[in-house]
């Protein structure tokens, strides 16, 4: 397959039946599938049993993609709705972020201070709402504009925006109650 293909092309083509296509979809993205839903689980097992339902699951899924958005933001939206499913029946919202805060530690393997302001973001993170955590994560932790978030998680930009302004806020008032 000519990898100069766009993601939206290929997603039609793998719809219609098209193995090759399909193939290459999964190429291109199963590490993401695997990355955003181990950031979300915090646990490799759960990731790569979300990656294989979701990789399992496409071809029935690819038969509704209509193209509105770039093949990658539909993908996040499955992939997020796949880890929810997950969520509600395994893992407590503390216990997802205390991993996710130690997978970041690992990941950074920097210097004691580094460490210690992870702890503290992943301990504060636990205060905080499962929307706020959330949008932190696709904002902050993959780099994710507001517009891109939202479509993901099926809210308006704005609403992303006003979350990336409490988690701010609230970030704040936690470290000013520290001090």
């Amino acid at each position: 397959m000519d990898v100069n293909v766009a993601d939206n092309d290929l997603a039609m083509l793998a719809a219609k039946g098209d193995g090759d296509a399909f193939r290459a979809l999964l190429e291109r993205h199963y590490d993401r599938v695997f990355r955003i839903a181990f950031r979300f689980s915090g646990r490799r097992e759960d990731a790569e049993d979300v990656a294989q339902d979701v990789c399992m699951s496409l071809p029935a899924k690819l038969k509704g993609f209509r193209g509105d958005a770039r093949f990658t933001t539909w993908l996040y939206r499955i992939v997020v709705n796949r880890v929810r499913d997950v969520q509600r029946k395994q893992i407590t919202s503390e216990r997802i972020q205390a991993d996710y805060g130690e997978l970041e530690e690992l990941r950074r393997g920097e210097e004691v201070e580094i460490a210690k302001e992870v702890e503290w973001l992943s301990d504060a993170m636990n205060h905080l709402s499962d929307d706020l955590r959330e949008t932190a994560v696709l904002v902050v932790g993959e780099g994710l504009n507001h517009a891109e978030a939202g479509q993901i998680m099926g809210i308006k930009e704005s609403t992303v925006s006003w979350r990336m302004h409490e988690l701010k806020k609230q970030l704040k008032l936690i470290a000013k109650e520290e001090a």
